[in-house]
């Protein structure tokens, strides 16, 4: 049988970053057959310049907002953004089309094997079924009132079923609520009914006029609620955060990813990850660092979930909210303002643990014998990724 023997400036396993006495053997197909020492590898190594990576993970992306390329300007702040992706989706069918597949090719360029993906409508599917990426397509349900929380169900149902016509396994398709300012409570309601032991998402606390909203029913999202004809507040006034006032809801052995977290406060996290050790949930802490500083010029306290053991991963969010699809970018910019952490740290991000929190760590994440995770050459400076297998 022939193999073939790759050796970079570093080898990262998906658990730990080793240097370059190591090399990797693979079968011609990418089926990973051991890591070896140097001097035991022979010939005919292939020598690559940066860090040869299992293919990265994508745990946040809207695919189907890619034609918002370049739209909508950065620095908004999320409320005048929000607005804007509501009132600006109205694009020929044909480029929206063609904008997705750019996209999909790109992130597949990039070395991304897998994506967590935001679908509202049925637009990507076509796109999907002839990729070689795995999708996790969370099917996002909106229904601000509990008088149409029947009726949006039934809709976004028809959605989840057109995916899962389409769409098998190893692909995963599933119902996910959008954020806490977007779904009453019969509807949260009935979708932990829908979702039992599911993965799915939610877009969290991006702003501080989520909490305001649960807190004393105003804010700013009030200006978001009158484009969908809805004059004050749907929801119930808490007195709490909207994390510690949505989050009991769900009780059915999900793993839920909670998106953004661009102002969760610790007091929130450490509820959180309570709440769900005690109700038989998974929680996971999906991070899009470009998105944040586009949108808001502001990122998450990161050293506050690593604090609190939180499992986290890595996403790009969407090309309205972003300068590019590129998980190795995100990389650099943790990287970036937060020093402290190690390279190794935030690759893991990236490839073992968002394949372990997406479930698909049997095939992907980490480079063990019999595994197609792919292979990625990752610039030593983070600047980019290409593709080997």
């Amino acid at each position: 049988m022939t193999f073939n023997k790759f050796r970079a400036s570093h080898l990262f396993t998906g658990h730990h970053l080793l240097d370059d006495n190591h090399v990797l053997v693979t079968k011609t197909n990418g089926t990973i057959e051991a890591i070896i020492d140097i001097k035991d590898a022979g010939e005919d190594i292939q020598q690559l310049d940066g860090i040869l990576s299992p293919g990265l993970i994508n745990a946040h992306c809207h695919l189907e907002l890619s034609h918002l390329k370049n739209v909508i300007p950065p620095h908004t702040g999320l409320i005048d953004f929000l607005c804007s992706v509501v009132t600006k989706r109205d694009f020929p069918a044909a480029f929206i089309q063609q904008e997705i597949e750019k996209a999909a090719l790109e992130l597949y360029n990039n070395g991304v094997v897998a994506v967590g993906d935001i679908c509202n409508t049925a637009d990507a599917i076509a796109v999907k079924s002839q990729s070689k990426i795995i999708w996790h397509s969370f099917i996002e349900v909106l229904s601000f009132t509990d008088s149409r929380a029947d009726e949006n169900m039934e809709h976004y149902t028809k959605v989840l079923q057109l995916h899962q016509a389409k769409l098998p396994a190893p692909n995963q398709n599933v119902l996910t609520p959008h954020a806490p300012y977007s779904i009453s409570p019969k509807t949260f309601e009935l979708l932990n009914e829908a979702t039992g032991g599911k993965i799915i998402s939610i877009h969290n606390q991006e702003h501080p006029a989520e909490n305001e909203l649960y807190k004393t029913g105003s804010g700013d999202y009030l200006k978001l609620f009158k484009i969908f004809a809805v004059e004050k507040s749907p929801f119930p006034i808490t007195g709490k955060s909207s994390l510690q006032s949505y989050l009991p809801h769900f009780n059915n052995g999900q793993t839920i990813f909670l998106i953004h977290n661009t102002y969760m406060p610790e007091e929130d996290i450490v509820f959180a990850n309570n709440y769900a050790a005690q109700n038989n949930l998974k929680l996971v802490y999906c991070l899009c660092p470009n998105a944040n500083l586009y949108i808001e010029n502001k990122l998450p306290d990161v050293q506050q979930f690593i604090k609190n053991n939180c499992h986290i991963t890595l996403g790009t969010d969407s090309y309205s909210s972003n300068w590019q699809l590129n998980i190795v970018k995100e990389m650099q910019t943790i990287h970036e303002h937060f020093p402290i952490l190690s390279l190794e740290t935030i690759l893991k991000w990236a490839t073992s643990q968002a394949a372990k929190a997406l479930q698909l760590d049997e095939l992907l994440g980490s480079f063990e014998k019999g595994k197609q995770p792919g292979l990625v050459v990752i610039d030593n400076q983070l600047k980019g990724a290409e593709r080997l297998l």
